[in-house]
């Protein structure tokens, strides 16, 4: 289309074949400037009022998002079909879409088309319920609803399928099963966007309900089908359901579709079979971003970090490049396992590639850093962010609060509320962490009424948890039990826990066996908490009942693990990537340097061969 922007046009050649390609090129390629010229050369020509230009020419308006040339255009065409109405009704909607003025100009034009005898089709009640959703307007789609049941197009699928995806973006599943019920002759995109109705709007039993009904009726299903009921199951936890659906999927060749198969790798992973996660991964005949990204993430949430690991190393073997998402999951992984090492080389790569500056990379540094210990790192990358979002404060918050520095996450909130940012309940669990970690009462309990009267949020667990342990670490205990019996719901495993805990400093040995019975009750089997009350009974010298609670816990747990300690050994060396280089970083050599020496290395983006140790 380039050649239109500069090329004189002849009457030799430019036949209305031709001008009907190049006008369908320029609303294909985006190009408002061809387009104007091919306008002018309609005019110039004699063709300005042959319909089927006029309607393309319209199209080009519309696709370059030029509604006020599109409008005038259509005002001065001198017939019009259906075809052009429904040009522009479309134009408005997909290309209006964030601009009301925009998307309420369609139903001006639906209405224009109604006074001058146009019937609507099919295509224009599509297009007007789309504009419905982009105005969140749904009174306006139950009167096109009307408006099709009187005009008998309730039965057309395509209608049907529109109408009830209209119902299933805003939450009201009764009135899209009422409609695809209403349609007798169903094809596969009509039982697709039912499925996906449910899916989407959290009835995963009512999907999968309604594919047995599907397969009754002698309909297959295709990938997008397979792709809903698989995650249904993963959010159900259906394993056994999801094993079936793969058999299915297998017999049906779907195995083949990457976008299949990638969900099915996810549906595995999330019902806790990461085994089988793997194997559907490495039977996988085509392989995406998507696939890999989908495989690291299972192993980050079932903290196999390692495998995490290797498998990005594959990834590069395979010549894909990770993406943020990917980059951010092995972040994360590695943080867990406080891999510094790892760490400093996937912020390297982050650096070259460009994506250190992307939040969801940053905030995974800051995470990953912080749990390693090294904070002055996690504070650098929060300082590199130019414009840090609630979880990147919240994780330099919890950083500090967990490093030892409770002063420096407090003022690092207060900072965040002088910026206009709106703390969340993360937030605040991180700051109150930060008091309970520092000893600091009184600014721990300012901030937890901060939170209740002046942010309205209500206090879940976590934040009673660090309440009570605020409390308690001073010897405030008396103060602590008031938190513990006032609180809106029974107290949980954590309180509890954090309760006895503080008995065991301040020697209350009778609260403590108060609150020890109840968490024997809530966990019965738990080594830890037997643990607990014998040392709170042993730092009283209490001999008689340490043995008590000794016998207690032999019936009726498991034998204790042994504690253990690992280090990482720069021994095993494994190649991540290898970009054109000889310089090497060897993870043991940065991590004995220091965090500055990292960051200055790292940002002199100088080496290109990275080795794990």
């Amino acid at each position: 289309m380039a050649g239109f922007e500069t090329t004189h046009f002849s009457s030799s050649y430019l036949t209305p074949s031709l001008l009907s390609t190049a006008l369908k090129n320029s609303a294909r390629m985006g190009s408002f400037l061809g387009g104007l010229q091919l306008h002018g050369y309609l005019y110039k020509s004699g063709l300005c009022n042959v319909l089927s230009l006029q309607n393309q020419l319209l199209n080009v308006y519309v696709k370059c998002k030029k509604f006020h040339d599109a409008c005038n255009l259509f005002d001065e065409m001198l017939v019009r079909n259906i075809v052009t109405w429904n040009t522009l009704l479309c134009g408005l909607a997909t290309c209006g879409a964030g601009f009301r003025s925009i998307l309420d100009l369609g139903f001006s034009y639906f209405k224009r088309m109604l006074s001058q005898m146009m019937g609507p089709d099919c295509i224009t009640f599509t297009s007007l319920l789309r504009v419905s959703v982009e105005l969140d307007d749904v009174e306006i789609g139950r009167q096109l609803h009307c408006f099709i049941v009187k005009l008998g197009l309730c039965v057309n699928c395509f209608v049907s399928s529109a109408l009830v995806d209209f119902y299933s973006k805003f939450g009201l599943v009764g009135d899209a099963r009422c409609t695809f019920d209403c349609c007798l002759g169903k094809d596969l995109v009509l039982w697709n966007v039912m499925v996906s109705c449910y899916v989407s709007n959290c009835l995963e039993k009512d999907a999968l309900l309604v594919f047995s009904l599907m397969r009754l009726e002698g309909v297959n299903g295709d990938g997008f089908t397979f792709s809903n009921l698989l995650n249904a199951s993963a959010v159900l936890g259906c394993s056994e359901f999801g094993r079936q659906l793969h058999s299915l999927v297998i017999s049906l060749s779907f195995d083949l579709d990457v976008v299949v198969a990638s969900t099915l790798v996810d549906m595995y992973a999330k019902n806790e079979n990461i085994a089988d996660a793997r194997k559907a991964f490495d039977g996988m005949v085509f392989r995406n971003i998507i696939s890999w990204n989908t495989m690291i993430v299972g192993y980050g949430q079932h903290g196999d970090g390692k495998e995490a690991v290797e498998l990005l190393v594959g990834m590069f073997q395979e010549d894909l490049r990770p993406d943020e998402l990917t980059l951010a999951s092995v972040l994360s992984s590695c943080g867990s396992l406080s891999s510094f090492s790892e760490i400093v080389q996937l912020h390297g790569y982050a650096i070259k590639v460009g994506l250190q500056a992307v939040l969801s990379v940053a905030n995974s540094l800051i995470n990953a850093y912080s749990k390693g210990g090294i904070i002055a790192m996690a504070f650098k990358c929060f300082s590199s962010i130019a414009e840090p979002d609630i979880v990147s404060w919240t994780s330099m918050i919890r950083a500090y609060a967990f490093n030892g520095l409770p002063r420096k996450g407090i003022e690092l909130f207060d900072e965040m509320l002088l910026n206009g940012k709106t703390p969340d309940r993360v937030a605040f669990l991180g700051v109150l962490s930060a008091c309970s970690h520092g000893g600091l009462v009184d600014e721990g309990l300012h901030y937890f009424n901060l939170m209740t009267n002046v942010y309205n949020i209500e206090p879940h667990s976590e934040h009673y948890t660090c309440l009570i342990d605020l409390l308690g670490r001073p010897g405030l205990v008396d103060h602590a039990l008031e938190v513990l019996t006032l609180m809106p719901f029974e107290p949980g495993s954590d309180q509890l826990g954090a309760f006895i805990g503080a008995c065991k400093v301040h020697g209350n040995s009778e609260l403590a066996n108060w609150a020890a019975e109840k968490l024997f009750v809530l966990e019965p089997g738990k080594n830890a908490n037997y643990t607990l009350l014998c040392n709170t009974y042993a730092s009283k010298g209490c001999w008689d009942d340490v043995a008590r609670v000794r016998k207690m816990m032999r019936n009726r747990c498991n034998d204790k693990v042994p504690g253990c300690s690992w280090i990482e050994i720069a021994d095993d060396h494994r190649i991540l990537c290898n970009i054109k280089s000889s310089n090497i970083i060897d993870g043991a050599n940065l991590q004995a340097e220091g965090a500055d020496f990292v960051y200055s290395l790292l940002a002199a983006e100088k080496s290109n061969v990275y080795r794990f140790g």
